[in-house]
Parts: structure tokens; C-alpha cells; sequence
């Protein structure tokens, strides 16, 4: 079981400020294409009721020539703290996209400075500014003036192991006034390849007044105390750690404040949230929400002995109705294990 340091408690021990917005919590849900909706911060939100969220990212391109909100930009009034991150390499067009979010309910504005997906960096957004530390520098900027809220920036360390440009980079984006970095611990060449390399999130964090948030490998309590030892990072963000385990924020997040780790949730519990979130994406988003759900049934299906048979299943499936059947039929087959082991196990049944 980790153990929080006294300097990091004594750290850890007051609200996450970001310019004049405070959050009570040190640990943020990454956003993440095609994964944080509205339904699944919701179920995130659930475990963590202080931890700030993102949005999926947003083109600003498309909402200037669309002029209409996109669906993943949608906010509930009720989900604060809530953060809209937009992409993009315009500074005029990501600054007309910033006012859109604020007045969508965004607490903060964050610039998507790291993805590493081709279709986003051959048009210059995403990790494409680390090579081009002017344009990201304008591109804040122009931000910053436009939004009264704070504008932060999500980034990796450098373009290639060649190209570790991360430490001028996080120190031009606080000098053009994001007032918060999320440092992902790889290159992009990377991708989500190898181990994230933290110490070059403890570089930033050495020569930034800005909070600094490690990105990267927090897949667990443990990693996440890990990280911030290691870094001396303002917080952590979790990113795939969360798919299919919406439980991972609030976890983390309570180790944090109490020390005291909170049992994993059962395969039938998971299973059960996954059904909730399945015919949340119904109700949400209709037959496309059904199809996106897919992805998601089958990385909440880990960890049990018919687990790989059942993600082939879910990962068919054409109507909320089948996805429901199927996830019923194994929840029945795991209580029933569940009742033979605890049979089995029970003093009153075993052979004297």
C-alpha cells in the first residue's frame, strides 16, 4: 500500500488553483476523443465529485465555419468543474472557439498541444505546435485576452527522443499566460508506446510558477503517488487508465485526501456500471450511442474467466436490448460462481 510522504500531504493539502478558479481535488480526468462524453463524465463524476473534467477536443475550425455547438461540446449546468479543450493552429479561430466554450459553461479553457494522431497534426494542430513554439505562443495569447477564465495548455515533451524541446515550450506557454500545463511524459513519436518518462514533467514543474499536472502511466493509487513523488506535480490526470474503470479518478482522488484505499470494485459491479452506460449512450445519443458503447462493454469486461468471450460478444452487438441481454446473462453466471465459491469456501460445508 503507498504511502503519502509528509511533504507531499503537506502539498496535496489545499485546492488546486488555476489563475482565480480553484478545484478541490488533484486529480483530472483527461479528455479523450470519442470517450469523455457527457455520459461518461457523468459516471466519473460520480466517483468524484470534485475532480475537474474535459470534453472531448473540439475543432475550432469547424465551429467557426459551422457557427453551431457540436454535441461533445454539450456541458450539464450541473457538472462543474468542467473544462472545454479545443485544437486547432489558428489563434483567431481558437479564440472566437474559446468564447463559444465560456459561454457553453466552460470554467477553463484548454489548448489540445499534444495529440498525436495523424489527421490532427498534418493540419498543424495538436503535438504539430511543439515544433512551432511561435504559432502556440500566439495561439494563447489570443486566447487569453479573448476568455475571462483561465486558458491552460495539455502537451507531450517533444516531437521525437531527438526533439525534447518541452522545457522551452511549457516556459513560452506561461510567459503567453496559460495559467495551468498538463505534461504528458512522451514524445509523439511515441504515441502511447514505452514508459512515460517523468522526469521531464519534474524538469517543468523545477522552472514553472504555473501548476503543473503529470500525464502518462497513472493507471493506479500506486502509480499516481508514484508520479507525484517523483515529479512534484500539482496533480495528476488520468487517461486510459479510466476506460472502461470510471472508478480510477475517485479512487486516486480519495487516496489522496483520507490515505486510506478504497476496494476495487467486483467484476459484477463493473459489469453492472457497464450495462448503465450502455443504455446511457442509448438514451443519449440513439442507435450511434449503441455502436460507440461497444468499445467501452469490452474494456469493462476484464478479469474473469469467460471475459474474453464475452467482449467478442458485446463487441457485435446491434441494439441496446441485445447489449443488455448478454451483460444480464453474465452477471448471472458471475453471482452464481461467486455463490459456489463462497460454498466452497464456507467452514459449514467443508469435509471434517
Amino acid at each position: 500500500m503507498p504511502v503519502l510522504s509528509p511533504e507531499l500531504k503537506q502539498r496535496l493539502a489545499t485546492p488546486l488553483k488555476i489563475g482565480n478558479f480553484e478545484v478541490k481535488s488533484r486529480v483530472l480526468q483527461s479528455p479523450l476523443s470519442g470517450v469523455t462524453d457527457l455520459v461518461f463524465r457523468r459516471l466519473v463524476r460520480r466517483y468524484a465529485p470534485d475532480s475537474m473534467m474535459y470534453t472531448e477536443m473540439v475543432n475550432a475550425t469547424g465551429l467557426h465555419y459551422v457557427k453551431q455547438l457540436p454535441k461533445i461540446m454539450e456541458v450539464d449546468p450541473q457538472e462543474h468543474p468542467i473544462s472545454i479543450q479545443l485544437f486547432d493552429c489558428r489563434p483567431d479561430f481558437l479564440a472566437e472557439a474559446a468564447q463559444m466554450a465560456v459561454e457553453e459553461g466552460a470554467d477553463t479553457v484548454d489548448i489540445n498541444m499534444g495529440c498525436p494522431v495523424n489527421k490532427i497534426t498534418k493540419n498543424g494542430g495538436g503535438s504539430a505546435l511543439l515544433r512551432e513554439p511561435e504559432t502556440a505562443e500566439a495561439i494563447v495569447r489570443a486566447v487569453v485576452k479573448a476568455v475571462p477564465v483561465p486558458v491552460t495548455v495539455k502537451t507531450r515533451i517533444g516531437w521525437t527522443e531527438q526533439e525534447i524541446n518541452i522545457l522551452d515550450f511549457a516556459k513560452r506557454m506561461q510567459d503567453a499566460g496559460a495559467q495551468m500545463i498538463t505534461v504528458h511524459g512522451r514524445t509523439r513519436a511515441q504515441g502511447y508506446n514505452g514508459p512515460a518518462k517523468w522526469e521531464w514533467i519534474r524538469r517543468v514543474k523545477e522552472i514553472l510558477s504555473i501548476p503543473v499536472i503529470a500525464n502518462g502511466d497513472i493507471f493506479s493509487v500506486d502509480a499516481a503517488v508514484r508520479c507525484l513523488e517523483e515529479t512534484g506535480a500539482d496533480g495528476v490526470m488520468c487517461s486510459r487508465g479510466t476506460l472502461g474503470y470510471p472508478f480510477l479518478v475517485g479512487e486516486i482522488d480519495h487516496f489522496l485526501k483520507t490515505g486510506e484505499k478504497l476496494p476495487p470494485p467486483t467484476a459484477v459491479e463493473r459489469l453492472e456500471c457497464a450495462k448503465e452506460h450502455l443504455k446511457a449512450l442509448w438514451e443519449y445519443k440513439g442507435i450511434s450511442g449503441v455502436r460507440q458503447a461497444r468499445k467501452h462493454l469490452t474494456w469493462y469486461a476484464k478479469g474473469f474467466p469467460f471475459a474474453g468471450e464475452l467482449r467478442d460478444r458485446l463487441a457485435r452487438i446491434e441494439t441496446v436490448q441485445e447489449g443488455c441481454a448478454i451483460i444480464d446473462k453474465a452477471l448471472a453466471q458471475l453471482k452464481n460462481m461467486n455463490e459456489l465459491n463462497e460454498t466452497v469456501n464456507n467452514p459449514f460445508f467443508q469435509k471434517t
